[in-house]
């Protein structure tokens, strides 16, 4: 007869390798605190309506508040014979109340149970999230509003485009992360249903109150179908699609911090504390912590794919293959949280080249668009403007000067319309002033979207 606690119809023991095989220890023994506090709000309910008497609840709570405290303090053994989180307290609560504990798991299972901590510890970890996340945007408008005359190279290609600010390009990121933010809020809107009381996947016959539990353990509300609460996951789907596209956001960033710091182009140092060394070439120094950020969105997009993977040929309602949906997510929230963090300690200290900066944005004829704008205001339409200013670059790359040294003589040759005028009122300062409207990178737009997002931020 096997010794498990659902082995009554068993006559032979769990194979010493598929138990270690079977056991999600590992991975679900860090839901303890949400998997006690559920034990808590159920049995507090069982009390109210009849099931458990005042005596039982004192002693289950008296229990399960000695078992937290066993497991913060490090002296609680998690046993995989004991295959999961649930057991392993549930196995230690009934060896200190005797009968008592034994009644703890009326009216649930282990499938309401685990989808209900899962949620919990979920909810818990997103709020983590998102406060990392309105940390990062703080220090960006912070950096954005002390760069917002910052003149740099806007790019696209990877090839120089236009003249931009250091601010503008930052605030891009802003708004990136203010979506993650409120794609996490949506995600937790809609993970917030409690499963408990669904038990196995049809319900109880007992008469519980599903909504007391929903309360005590803060969510909206009780799931409404039993067999969806238990077999459900895309909470956890919705809360990987989240993080993976929030990771690919911090990855671009990471890759444009990585070819900043590099000496060709020379525009920023990272803080000595978020750079390595290398073991032979003694002047190098790596931004490692971008490349890690970058290399960690690998497997937060991965974790996305298996979990997809994992359910789309699952039938209602629990099957075992939704074990593995802890390691994926709970992977996915370390490496995120901890990218967040990197770069929200990592950019206060970044260094900024302004003086290459400015350079770099002066060369590669960024400011031939603006050379195309003025032709238009002279009343030269845009394609045919696009035109003479490409015959102007072509003109300069081969006398090796830029547009605004081009004489009145080279002007006239390439189209009688463009003038030495147009072209000495070239410069990049000029062009990035231009551009003063909402959305624009003017100095002048920077500042107010920055004052706009500092009130937004701390509110």
């Amino acid at each position: 007869m096997s010794d498990k606690p659902w082995g009554g119809r068993f006559d032979a023991p769990t194979d010493s390798f598929v138990e270690a095989f079977n056991a999600s220890t590992d991975v679900d023994s860090r839901m303890y605190a949400e998997d006690i506090a559920g034990s808590r709000a159920h049995a507090t309910m069982l009390n109210s309506q009849g099931i458990l008497t005042n005596d039982e609840l004192a002693a289950i709570l008296k229990g399960l508040n000695e078992i937290e405290a066993e497991i913060e303090s490090g002296k609680f053994e998690f046993l995989i014979e004991l295959e999961d989180v649930h057991m392993n307290i549930e196995k230690r609560l009934t060896d200190r109340i005797g009968d008592a504990g034994k009644k703890l798991h009326t009216a649930r299972s282990r499938n309401d149970q685990v989808a209900t901590d899962t949620r919990l510890y979920l909810r818990r970890r997103t709020d983590d999230l998102i406060t990392r996340i309105h940390a990062l945007q703080s220090v960006l408008v912070t950096l954005a509003d002390e760069h917002a005359d910052t003149i740099m190279p806007g790019f696209t290609h990877l090839q120089t485009a236009q003249p931009v600010t250091l601010g503008h390009h930052l605030l891009a990121y802003v708004e990136m992360f203010e979506r993650d933010m409120d794609r996490f809020f949506d995600a937790r809107e809609r993970m917030n249903q409690c499963p408990l009381g669904s038990a196995a996947l049809a319900g109880t016959t007992f008469d519980i109150n599903r909504s007391q539990t929903a309360e005590a353990l803060g969510f909206n509300g009780p799931c409404t179908n039993s067999l969806d609460a238990v077999s459900d996951r895309d909470f956890i789907m919705e809360l990987l699609a989240a993080a993976s596209i929030c990771a690919v956001h911090l990855s671009r960033f990471s890759e444009e911090l990585i070819l900043w710091m590099s000496a060709q182009f020379n525009f920023i140092e990272l803080p000595d504390a978020f750079c390595t060394g290398s073991s032979i070439m003694p002047q190098k120094k790596n931004p490692d912590m971008p490349e890690l950020v970058r290399g960690k969105t690998g497997g937060i997009i991965g974790g996305l794919v298996a979990m997809l993977t994992t359910v789309k040929g699952l039938p209602l309602a629990y099957n075992k293959d939704m074990q593995e949906d802890k390691r994926a997510i709970f992977d996915a929230m370390d490496n995120l949280e901890g990218s967040l963090r990197v770069f929200g300690d990592m950019l206060p200290g970044i260094k900024v080249n302004r003086d290459a900066m400015l350079k770099a944005a002066a060369s590669g004829f960024s400011t031939a668009t603006d050379l195309a704008d003025a032709l238009v205001r002279a009343g030269v339409p845009f394609r045919e403007a696009h035109e003479i200013v490409g015959k102007a670059v072509a003109h300069c790359i081969k006398e090796g000067c830029g547009l605004h040294e081009m004489t009145e003589k080279a002007c006239q040759a390439i189209d009688p319309r463009l003038t030495e005028a147009m072209v000495k009122q070239l410069s990049v300062e000029a062009c990035v002033a231009a551009r003063n409207h909402i959305g624009g990178t003017a100095p002048e737009q920077v500042r107010q979207q920055c004052a706009a997002w500092k009130a937004l931020l701390e509110s």
